[in-house]
């Protein structure tokens, strides 16, 4: 039947992606509560001149930049160094930061905008706007880059608009919404949400699987621009703890993804997945040259994919 064949296909080959859109709302509340902890700890420790834990908290590679000098350290010893150096002099300084946002590009990458306030005893106060890069490794999440603006400095110059790869994604523009794909017979249903990433640099889609009431299975896509490369590129996580990525080429309506990927077992699979354009409110689906550790699998059918009505 065309809705079993697309459940085996989305454990088999993990096109779609990584969790309920509600799981995904969790994780993040809770990673952002661990960045803004941290960020609190951060001050604690400038406010003791602590420099190795606040090196501690960075990432093993990352750049950290004096405002003061323009000298950038990489790495956390010599970052400690720069900070022992900052700190020099200025023994009365005490910070205060007040985070204005925190923003999500993918679950392992952050960014923290805010305002930063050093004050001193007998030396005027020093304002700044900051953004601050978090990144997560092995469940840790660490400063990675910080960017500082100071508010004289602000004044005088236009903000610089943030980057953005939209004119290398607009083309999947079309995607942004819902959509779903009903099989009456089986009582299944395949529901697809699609949205923009903020400042469009990324575009996520999120499915779930339900069989009658119950979800079956559910995950994630993440869709970027590959610099280097020159073309698009996604990543894909599904549920039962499978991934995947792929390469997108384009011709007319018709999108073609190359795909591989590792099943949760450690089983590698791969396949050529087909997108083409109908109109503003359908798409159709199919997937080819599928394997599973190199034996060919069955092709999926060509599917109807259409935009969800309210």
């Amino acid at each position: 039947m065309r809705a079993i064949q697309a459940t085996i296909l989305v454990g088999a080959t993990l096109l779609w992606s990584l969790v309920l859109v509600s799981g995904l709302r969790a994780a993040q509340a809770e990673d952002e509560a661990t960045i803004r902890a941290n960020a609190a700890k951060y001050v604690e420790s400038y406010n003791r001149r602590d420099s190795k834990t606040m090196a501690s908290m960075w990432s093993p590679d990352a750049v950290y930049t004096d405002d003061s000098t323009g000298e950038s350290a990489v790495g956390r010893e010599a970052i400690q160094k720069q900070l022992d150096h900052t700190f020099a002099g200025a023994e009365d300084a005490k910070l205060k930061i007040n985070i204005d946002s925190i923003d999500f590009v993918s679950p392992n990458v952050a960014v923290e905008k805010g305002s930063a306030e050093v004050t001193y005893a007998k030396h005027p106060t020093e304002k700044s706007e900051y953004t601050a890069v978090h990144v997560k490794r092995d469940g840790q999440w660490m400063l990675d880059r910080v960017t500082d603006v100071d508010d004289d400095e602000s004044d005088k110059k236009p903000p610089e608009p943030p980057p953005s790869n939209f004119e290398h994604l607009k083309e999947l523009d079309w995607m942004v919404g819902s959509w779903v794909d009903k099989d009456e017979n089986d009582n299944v249903t395949i529901q697809t949400d699609c949205e923009w990433t903020k400042n469009r640099n990324f575009m996520t889609r999120s499915f779930a699987i339900a069989i009658g009431d119950q979800i079956n299975k559910s995950g994630m896509q993440i869709i970027g621009w590959d610099p280097i490369n020159k073309k698009i590129h996604s990543w894909v996580f599904d549920s039962d703890g499978g991934f995947s990525e792929g390469d997108w080429t384009h011709k007319d309506k018709k999108w073609v993804i190359k795909q591989h990927g590792s099943l949760p077992d450690g089983g590698k699979t791969s396949a050529v997945n087909i997108l083409k354009e109908i109109d503003n409110d359908s798409y159709s689906w199919e997937s080819i040259h599928r394997e599973i550790d190199g034996e060919m699998q069955p092709n999926v059918e060509e599917v109807l994919i259409v935009r969800k009505t309210e």
